[in-house]
């Protein structure tokens, strides 16, 4: 028997997202993917996340270049990359193939954070109406990672995305407000959300990025 009864395709991939399910590798090297679907949900408030000042300071200092959408294989390799504290990834070969496909159709979209020119961190993720279903992030120096979440969440902001998806909890997260909610409670909110129409924007104006990072302090940081 093959180790798979169907293909998983980028169509059906977007099929499962729009039911709750998402996919993972047992680790890098493995060749099986399995659905998930939690019965807790972990979920990032778009509009009650925790900016601490300290850090929006450095999200709007000039210590890191962010864009959008300009190395997304770069952004996933690293994801997949072993890191300190974390020998193994779900990330394979597969997973790696699927959201690339994804991304030319442009469901899949990457954070970047540049210092000199090097990529030093990011994050990845699935949009589709107006959810953003959040699958890895990288960091290889201090605060990228954390950089890419905020701008992220600036952006989703300003065009109108109502879900930020974090699939589980986890104590970094847990500081910028994540938290979880039941099954059900998660499908009702992203059934909402993918009747909303909301644009993904890789080069919004820098000034009214930088404005709704500011906002994201001052109302809702600490």
């Amino acid at each position: 028997m093959s180790r798979r009864q169907f293909e998983i395709t980028p169509e059906l991939l977007l099929r499962a997202y729009r039911a709750g399910l998402f996919p993972m590798a047992e680790s890098r090297r493995g060749d099986r993917l399995y659905w998930l679907d939690p019965e807790m949900r972990g979920v990032l408030p778009l509009d009650g996340f925790h900016l601490p000042r300290r850090l929006a300071r450095t999200v709007l200092s000039d210590r890191f270049e962010v864009a959008t959408n300009r190395d997304f294989g770069g952004v996933i390799a690293g994801c997949a990359a072993p890191a300190e504290g974390r020998d193994d990834t779900w990330i394979n070969p597969e997973i790696e193939r699927l959201f690339t496909a994804l991304h030319r159709l442009g469901h899949a979209h990457s954070v970047e954070v540049r210092q000199a020119g090097v990529l030093v961190g990011g994050l990845y993720g699935v949009a589709l109406g107006g959810a953003f279903f959040g699958e890895s992030m990288f960091s290889t120096a201090r605060d990228a990672s954390k950089v890419a979440l905020v701008h992220l969440v600036a952006r989703l902001r300003l065009f109108g995305f109502t879900l930020l998806d974090a699939q589980f909890q986890t104590t970094h997260l847990a500081q910028f407000g994540c938290h979880e909610v039941p099954r059900a409670t998660y499908k009702r909110r992203l059934a909402a959300a993918l009747d909303v129409d909301a644009p993904w924007d890789d080069a919004p104006a820098p000034a009214t990025l930088a404005a709704e990072i500011r906002r994201l302090a001052d109302r809702l940081g600490g």
